[in-house]
C-alpha cells in the first residue's frame, strides 16, 4: 500500500473518531434507554446513531469500500478495503456511565487489518496504529511493557460472564499463571496494553468488529494479538483473542492455555 494512502486513511479515521466522540459525549450524561439484542446484549439509539454517521461518511468518501458494522451488518465485504466499526464497544458500561467504553474503527485490506483506532470519547484518549507507523496515544508514541514472565504479568479480561463452561477453563488456566487480573475494561484494556499498563488480555468475541481495531494498535506498539491458537485475526475470524506485550509473553500465554483450549478447538 502506498504510504500516501495509509496517511490519508489515518487522517480520515481521525475524522470518524471525532464525529463519533461528539455524538457520544453529547449523549453520555443522559439516562440512555436500551433494548436487548438477540444475544441479550444491550443496544442504544446512540450506538445506531454513531454507526449511521460513520457509514454515511465512509460512503461519501470511499464509495468503493466495504463496511462491516455491529449494528447494521456487512456490505461489500469482498471489496479490497473494508471498514470495520463498533460504534460503542462496552455498551453496558456506556449505559452505566463508566468510561471504559469506546469506539472501535478498523480498516482491512484484503481481509487483513492495516489500521486501527481505539477512541475513548469521555477521557479523550485515542490510540491509533497503522502499518508502517508506530502506535500513538493522542499523537504521542506508546509501547507495550517489557515484562516477559507470566508470574509477573498483569492480565485483563472484559467480562467473565461471556465465558461458557467450555471456554472458562481456558481463562482460568491463564489466570492461575499470572500475577493478578483486572476485569471489565472492554476496549480500554487493549489501549492500556498498547501503552504498557496491562501485559496480557484474553477475551471471547463473536465478530470482527469486537477485535480488529486492536490488531494494528497492539502490533505497532510492540505486542502480539492472535486467536487462542496463535492464528492471525482477520475479517473472517471469529471466536476468541489473546493479546500480549511481546512475542515471548504471548508464547508463554499460548502454552498456559494449550491444554484446556485443545478440548474445544484444534491447533492452528
Amino acid at each position: 500500500m502506498p504510504t500516501s494512502d495509509i496517511r490519508n486513511f489515518i487522517a480520515f479515521a481521525q475524522g470518524l473518531a471525532e464525529a463519533s466522540g461528539t455524538i457520544i459525549r453529547d449523549a453520555a450524561r443522559q439516562n440512555n434507554a436500551f433494548v436487548s439484542k438477540g444475544d441479550d446484549s444491550p443496544v442504544t439509539e446512540i450506538d445506531r446513531g454513531v454507526e449511521t454517521e460513520l457509514r454515511r461518511r465512509i460512503g461519501e468518501a470511499f464509495p468503493e469500500h466495504g463496511i462491516h458494522g455491529e449494528e447494521f451488518g456487512a456490505q461489500a465485504t469482498d471489496a479490497e478495503y473494508v471498514w470495520v466499526l463498533d460504534p460503542i464497544d462496552g455498551t453496558k458500561a456506556f449505559v452505566a456511565g463508566i468510561p471504559v467504553f469506546g469506539t472501535l474503527i478498523a480498516l482491512t485490506r484484503k481481509g487483513v487489518p492495516v489500521l486501527g483506532v481505539i477512541d475513548q470519547p469521555m477521557t479523550r484518549e485515542r490510540w491509533i496504529g497503522a502499518d508502517g507507523y508506530p502506535t500513538t496515544l493522542n499523537d504521542i508514541r506508546v509501547a507495550t511493557s517489557g515484562r516477559r514472565l507470566l508470574p509477573e504479568a498483569v492480565l485483563s479480561t472484559s467480562n467473565i460472564e461471556l465465558y461458557d463452561p467450555q471456554t472458562l477453563p481456558v481463562f482460568q488456566a491463564l489466570r492461575a499463571s499470572v500475577h493478578w487480573c483486572v476485569y471489565g475494561g472492554s476496549c480500554y484494556s487493549y489501549g492500556r496494553l498498547a501503552s504498557g499498563g496491562i501485559d496480557i488480555a484474553i477475551d471471547r468475541f463473536t465478530t470482527p468488529h469486537d477485535v480488529l481495531a486492536h490488531v494494528p494498535v497492539i502490533a505497532n506498539a510492540g505486542g502480539v494479538i492472535t486467536d487462542w491458537r496463535g492464528a492471525a485475526l482477520t475479517l473472517h475470524s471469529s471466536g476468541h483473542c489473546l493479546a500480549a506485550a511481546n512475542p515471548d509473553l504471548h508464547q508463554a500465554a499460548l502454552r498456559a492455555i494449550a491444554a484446556p483450549r485443545a478440548g474445544i478447538m484444534p491447533a492452528a
